[in-house]
């Protein structure tokens, strides 16, 4: 998928020992959902940027095998449980303009429009737009 996709402007592919260093460094910030034939998606945060000013947000990644089958959505909203209860205040979203779908889910699960940035990301010899989304998940 990273190598055929624009859905992700990366083309270095993640090794096992990259994903289970993610999964260290990530410990409370990494949600997987597992069916019985393995891994149906994960979900993952971490810092938005550096710096304590932006200690309260997030920014995520989402990745389900089969859309379109609630896996998604039941991660998400995990992670907003698990977000919120470890301090964070907003979630943000990063999504390549050629992802409707991803931009989709993330206005059915509550996230608005905060900008494009216009060719910020290169894949395949183009330029590609970023969309970010925003979600403030604190209480009220």
């Amino acid at each position: 998928m990273i190598r055929d996709t624009t859905a992700t402007f990366t083309t270095i592919l993640k090794t096992d020992e990259d994903l289970a260093a993610l999964l260290v460094q990530r410990e409370r910030a990494f949600l997987i959902a597992e069916v019985a034939n393995g891994c149906a998606g994960f979900i993952t945060w971490g810092p938005f940027r550096a710096g304590p000013g932006y200690a309260h947000t997030a920014e995520h990644s989402i990745i389900t095998a089969h859309p379109g089958t609630g896996v998604g959505s039941a991660l998400m909203a995990a992670a907003i449980d698990e977000a919120r209860a470890q301090g964070i205040h907003v979630m943000i979203a990063c999504i390549g303009s050629e992802n409707p779908g991803a931009i989709a889910f993330h206005r059915r699960m509550g996230f608005a429009l905060a900008g494009q940035l216009p060719q910020v990301g290169r894949k395949s010899e183009r330029w590609h737009d970023l969309i970010v989304m925003s979600r403030i998940i604190a209480d009220p």
